[in-house]
């Protein structure tokens, strides 16, 4: 009687067991797949991750407050068909190139902070070539008893016609940075990044997509952030003459790919040379091997729920596509141990970009940066030969037309 009391017990609390396993299965991997592929709004979100800030509490109108001394915030106004006619407001730095700085760091009142960073030589880690430094070096020594008299101090005032004259000088280079997902212009490995292009003697620009940071709360779209990064890009092209390469990092590739074969097909202006940086071939390749599919990525209807539908919605970011569209130099940059945007999709970009370009185009460079270092998908900047392949990439190339 006992016995037959247990089993009857144990029977229950299997078949208890089992149907809560099962709802639980279908809720997560038939339900939320579906939700999934039913809701652009979820698509973007899970795209963009723009809910995802960090570090907290970062005042982007003040970037001396991550160590960004001499860094001109300001915001730019993004025409859009899908919005009202106000546009969308986007919020962008340009951090002035070392050379320019040693220079005018006292009327930019960033004395102390250059001296820490730099010591008494005063000197960028890594000297451009002769030939580019000596241009750019000779017009800064023209241009600076005349700046100097005319901005005794920088102010918010004259702030902007201080900064676009430094640009407009002829042998600067500029380098338009393009994020991935997640956070802002302020986090901390973008902001070593453009420590390491400042100590260059670059002039370099990023910005916040719409949604992110403090650019206007607009639900990203692919054409929208093309569209911001072409807004900013010309921009820069409007002020200056001087050699712009774009750099991508993550999702900025696929943006910085679509926005280079969008000028190529308005014929206008292109870049010197694109960096990509921990690349992907397209979003259907990507999506299905990032760390948030791993539970889902066997499922037998997961193209059906999630990779055809963002698709379909023109979340797409095809850069193995757009690397075919555009004639300039690209060099691609990867570390084996990322685990967020794998390996082999770099270099798959590498391959399709030699077999799809003409040969008359600029060449495509390929680096890979070996697992021991541990760099993974952000800290490629760390890495202390960069310095030097960046260097000698936009030497080779930002004096040539394609």
């Amino acid at each position: 009687m006992l016995f037959t009391r247990r089993r009857h017990f144990f029977k229950r609390v299997g078949l208890a067991t089992l149907q809560i396993c099962m709802l639980f299965f279908l809720l997560l991997f038939v339900l939320l797949p579906l939700v999934f592929r039913y809701s652009v709004t979820l698509q973007r979100g899970i795209l963009f991750l723009t809910f995802i800030t960090y570090p907290k509490d970062l005042d982007l109108t003040n970037p001396a407050s991550i160590g960004l001394y001499a860094t001109r915030n300001f915001y730019i106004t993004v025409k859009d068909r899908d919005v009202d006619e106000d546009g969308v407001r986007i919020g962008v730095w340009h951090v002035l190139p070392a050379n320019a700085v040693r220079r005018f760091k006292r009327e930019l009142q960033v004395e102390e902070a250059f001296v820490a960073e730099h010591g008494v030589a005063e000197a960028p880690s890594v000297e451009p070539s002769t030939s580019t430094i000596s241009i750019n070096e000779h017009e800064l020594q023209e241009l600076e008893p005349f700046l100097r008299a005319e901005f005794p101090v920088i102010v918010p005032e004259n702030e902007q016609i201080f900064y676009e004259r430094l640009l407009r000088a002829p042998g600067g280079t500029v380098v338009l940075y393009l994020h991935g997902n997640t956070a802002t212009r302020g986090s901390g490995h973008r902001s070593e990044v453009y420590k390491l292009l400042r100590k260059l003697n670059y002039h370099v620009f990023s910005f916040d997509y719409r949604g992110y940071a403090d650019s206007d709360p607009v639900s990203p779209t692919e054409e929208g952030v093309v569209r911001d990064a072409l807004m900013v890009y010309e921009y820069i092209a409007n002020v200056t003459s001087n050699p712009i390469i774009i750099w991508g990092h993550s999702l900025g590739t696929g943006v910085a790919t679509h926005l280079c074969a969008q000028l190529a097909h308005l014929n206008e202006r292109g870049p010197r040379g694109v960096i990509l940086e921990s690349p992907f071939t397209n979003i259907r390749d990507e999506i299905r091997l990032h760390p948030f599919s791993r539970l889902f990525k066997h499922l037998p209807w997961f193209d059906f729920t999630i990779s055809r539908p963002m698709y379909s919605n023109s979340l797409r970011f095809e850069s193995d596509v757009h690397v075919g569209e555009f004639r300039q130099p690209i060099m691609i940059i990867h570390a084996e141990d990322d685990v967020v945007v794998p390996f082999h999709l770099g270099y798959r970009l590498y391959r399709v970009a030699l077999d799809t370009r003409s040969r008359s185009w600029g060449p495509v460079e390929f680096h890979r940066f070996d697992a021991s270092f541990g760099y993974g998908h952000k800290h490629l900047c760390r890495a202390p030969e960069l310095p030097s392949l960046v260097l000698h990439f936009v030497e080779n190339y930002r004096d040539a037309v394609y």
